[in-house]
This record gives structure tokens, C-alpha cells and sequence, in this order.
């Protein structure tokens, strides 16, 4: 499409900016007579929300404006040239196409007549939350700094943390209607270019209306879409990623989203936490042991229990054999269908106590799980022994630090139950080999998804896998950063 140049005559900008906005009642057009003495029309077109009060002397554009009343319409246009004010971030914008996509990213846009360019002014953009407290992966040490929903205010959180110019952040617009700012954020000298490559052909495949979260450009990015595991690991901790950053990963941050995108993504990866960098390496490295066995729990446990009391009796000591016998006494479902039916239960108060909000969410995801438990104990619909398993299958659940990583479990736990209560151990073992399959011929960009405890040629996992060794031994970066900058940490002594 050829692009709309500005014209000379306000008058044919003005009249072509009103029939591109009309019924947009929150864009304003405000036409003004500037200069000292002979006027010079001018044309200033904004959001109302976005763009602070323009009188304001402490604004970007109120010190503007009070400026040119005091100047001539020569000085003016001079200004518009050139910039030699310099009272804010103030572009020169040569046709309608940029001018309107400066508006609508939260800017204000100024015309002025015998002018074939516009002026983009900064001004405070559109309004938003601010820093605060990451809520879904909570730390007892380490940053209380959350992203927020405006990709500026979450780059610069990034930024504050790596104050470095080899972090490169490179922008992009996603969204034919939404135009949707997304930042790409990396180490020049640590990415691997293939990689950063590969990122920005995917983002260029699909044409789409709009992006309104980063979980739609996951999605949309992904290369195994058909898998449960994410492709992407998620993080709302500034820290977290820039940490990932540093290890050569990228980060990519997405506009009204609080959420940022790490890749290449790996299976131990979901399950480390970010205070792991800040807690002592024994306590580290039991939390670490403790998250993997109580996924384990959370997938294996109802199918588990259901393959040892339908065909494996005799694995247990007959006094628990006949303690879960009569449990069961009086109960009119079979064994599969009592777990089910309590799963589903449990799933739907987990569901409800997220959707209510505040305090209250809690109070009824707590008071909910005892009522339904009690109940169905006391009403002879399930046994006192399967409201434990089922307890304790989502406790092992929560302990799994990524929620999107801890869902696709939450789902795979179905197919283990029926496997184990239906064809036994064996079902159990089938399962665990058909997962560990597909994990092993996932690749997250290329990087196999199981890294490090599977390796290829050229790869090194030192120190990536679930204990973590000491930081002072933690001495070369992980293999997602390129060879030749391998060294994380040296003494001075050895320079």
C-alpha cells in the first residue's frame, strides 16, 4: 500500500486525520493559532487518556506549546526542522502511515501549516498497572518485583538488572488490528544466531487480527503445538529473566501482558525456581529432589494406587490390604470411578477458588476440598484412603514452580489412572515409556527438551541437571549460549 504523504496544507491533513477518525470519540483533534504575533495554524491529534494535559508545564508538550507562543511562526517551523529545543523525545514523522501508528502507541502527534512533516511527542502513554509483586511464582529470597502489563515498564525492569548496551532489545509490532508491541530481548554476544533467527521467522508466518497476550503468541510460535508440554517456559519475575538472559537465552515480552516468553525452554528448567541462584546449594538442591518426587506423586499416584489394589495385592502387607478393604466396605462404585469421580470433584473447587476473587477464593478452595471430602466419606460414595491419594496428588501438583508445566501433568495423571486401573503395572510402566518418548523427541528450538539429562555432540549440561553444585563451581554457562563465550565466572587471580 503507498504511503500517504503529509501535505503542506494543514487544512487537507486535518480534513484527511477526521475521515480516517471519525467515530473514534477518544482520539482528539485540536486545532490551535500558534506564534507571536502572525499566527501559524497547528494541528495537535492525541488519545485523551494517553497523552497528559498538554497545558501542564511539566509536560513534554505544555512546555511546547508554551514555547511557541513566544516565538514567530518562522522560529516555529525552524523548530519543526530541527529539533533544537530538545525538550523531549520529539520524531520527525514523514507520512500519515507512521504518524497514525505513533498515535495509537500512546502518542501525541503535531501538525503544523507550510510543514510536510509531523512531530511525534512522548508523553505518558496509556495508562496501566504499575511494579508490583509477582504473584504466581512467590520467593522467600530475592526480588518482590513483578512485570506489569506495559512492555516498556517491563524491558526497563529487564534493563535495571543488566545494565549492559550488549543487551540488545529489538521491537516488533504483531497484529494487523491490534499492532501489538513485542520486545525481543538478548545478549548480543552470548545468543546463538540461528536461534534468534528461527524466533523471528515464526513471528513472521502467521497474519493475524490481534495479539492480546503472550499466551497467543506462544501458541502461534510453537513448533510441537500438538504436545502438552509448553514450548516457551513463562516467567513474571523481572530477576528470572534476566538471569535466562544471561545464560543465553531470549526473552520476549509482550504488551498488556505480565507474563514474559523464555527459550529455548527444557524440562529441568520448569522445575527450578528462582531463588535457587539464591539459596544455599544443599538447600537448593533438596528443594530441587523434593519438586521432582512430588511430580512424580502428582502423575503417578492415583494410577499407582488403583494397579495395587485391582491386580498387585500381594505387594503389600496384609494388614494395609485389609485396612484399604475396609475402607471400601460399603462403597457402590468400583475403584476407578470413586478416583475419578473425587479428581473431578477436587479439580472443579481448585477451578471455582481461582475464579472467586480475593480472600474468599481461598476460603473456598480450603472449606470446599473438606466439605466434599467429608461428605462423600460420610454418604459412602468413596473411601477415607482415596480422599489422601487424592489430596496428596494435588499437593504434588502446587509444588511444581511453573503452573503451565504443573498442567500438563494435572491432565496426564488421567491416562496414568486409567492405565494402571485397567491394565496395572504394566499400564504404569507403558505410560512412563510412551511420555518419556515424546519428551525425548521434543525440541524447544532445536535444543532437545530433556537437556541436560540427554546430550548430543557439542553439548555440555555442567552442573544443569537436579543437583546444583556450589556457585563458585558453577563456572560456564549453560549450552544455550554460544561456545566461544562459555566462561561465566573466573578469579581475578587467573586474568
Amino acid at each position: 500500500m503507498d504511503k500517504i504523504k503529509i501535505s503542506t496544507n494543514l487544512r487537507e491533513n486535518e480534513k484527511y486525520i477526521r475521515e480516517r477518525c471519525a467515530g473514534c470519540a477518544d482520539i482528539l483533534i485540536r486545532p490551535m493559532r500558534l506564534g507571536d504575533g502572525p499566527k501559524v495554524d497547528c494541528l495537535m491529534v492525541y488519545i485523551e487518556v494517553a497523552v497528559s494535559n498538554m497545558m501542564l508545564d511539566d509536560s513534554a508538550l505544555g512546555k511546547m506549546i508554551n514555547h511557541f507562543w513566544e516565538i514567530s511562526p518562522d522560529q516555529i517551523q525552524e523548530f519543526v526542522r530541527n529539533n533544537s529545543l530538545g525538550i523531549a523525545d520529539v520524531k520527525k514523522l514523514p507520512d500519515m502511515e507512521s504518524a497514525f501508528a505513533a498515535l495509537l502507541a500512546g502518542n501525541a502527534v503535531f501538525f503544523m501549516d507550510g510543514c510536510d512533516q509531523a512531530m511525534k511527542i512522548s508523553s505518558k502513554g496509556y495508562p496501566g498497572m504499575g511494579v508490583s509483586g509477582a504473584e504466581t511464582e512467590k520467593v522467600l529470597r530475592g526480588s518482590r518485583e513483578g512485570f506489569s502489563d506495559a512492555v516498556k515498564v517491563n524491558s526497563a525492569l529487564v534493563r535495571k538488572r543488566i545494565r549492559d548496551t550488549r543487551l540488545k532489545v529489538e521491537e516488533k509490532t504483531v497484529g494487523v488490528r491490534s499492532q501489538t508491541v513485542v520486545q525481543i530481548l538478548y545478549m548480543s554476544d552470548l545468543v546463538q544466531e540461528d536461534l534468534l533467527y528461527e524466533l523471528k521467522n515464526r513471528m513472521d508466518e502467521y497474519v493475524i487480527d490481534g495479539i492480546m497476550d503472550s499466551g497467543m503468541l506462544e501458541q502461534l510460535t510453537g513448533e510441537n503445538w500438538y504436545s502438552l508440554f509448553p514450548q516457551y517456559q513463562t516467567t513474571e519475575r523481572p530477576d528470572r529473566a534476566a538471569q535466562e538472559i544471561l545464560n543465553g537465552k531470549i526473552v520476549v515480552i509482550c504488551d498488556n501482558s505480565p507474563y514474559a516468553l523464555i527459550l529455548p525452554s527444557s524440562f529441568n528448567g520448569f522445575m527450578e525456581s528462582s531463588e535457587d541462584w539464591y539459596h544455599h546449594f544443599a538447600m537448593a538442591s533438596f528443594l530441587r529432589v523434593l519438586r521432582y518426587i512430588a511430580l512424580a506423586a502428582a502423575t503417578l499416584l492415583p494410577g499407582l494406587y488403583l494397579a495395587v489394589i485391582r491386580f498387585h495385592t500381594q505387594i503389600l502387607p496384609t494388614n494395609l490390604i485389609l485396612s484399604f478393604a475396609e475402607a471400601r466396605e460399603g462403597v457402590p462404585f468400583s475403584s476407578v470411578t470413586e478416583l475419578v469421580f473425587l479428581e473431578l470433584a477436587f479439580e472443579m473447587i481448585r477451578e471455582a477458588g481461582v475464579r472467586i476473587p480475593g480472600s474468599l477464593g481461598n476460603a473456598i478452595g480450603i472449606v470446599g476440598g473438606l466439605i466434599v471430602g467429608q461428605a462423600a466419606v460420610s454418604a459412602n460414595l468413596v473411601s477415607p484412603i482415596v480422599v489422601m491419594i487424592v489430596a496428596l496428588t494435588a499437593l504434588g501438583g502446587m509444588v511444581i514452580p511453573n503452573e503451565e508445566f504443573a498442567s500438563a501433568f494435572r491432565l496426564l495423571k488421567y491416562m496414568f489412572l486409567f492405565l494402571g486401573g485397567y491394565l496395572g503395572i504394566f499400564g504404569i510402566v507403558l505410560g512412563v515409556y510412551l511420555t518419556t518418548a515424546h519428551l525425548a523427541g521434543l525440541l524447544s528450538f532445536g535444543m532437545p527438551y530433556l537437556m541436560p539429562f540427554v546430550k548430543r555432540s557439542g553439548i555440555s549440561g555442567k552442573g544443569e541437571g537436579i543437583i546444583r553444585i556450589p556457585f563458585r563451581r558453577r563456572t560456564v554457562r549453560p549450552a544455550y549460549a554460544r561456545k566461544e563465550e562459555k566462561l561465566r565466572l573466573k578469579r581475578r587471580s587467573d586474568q
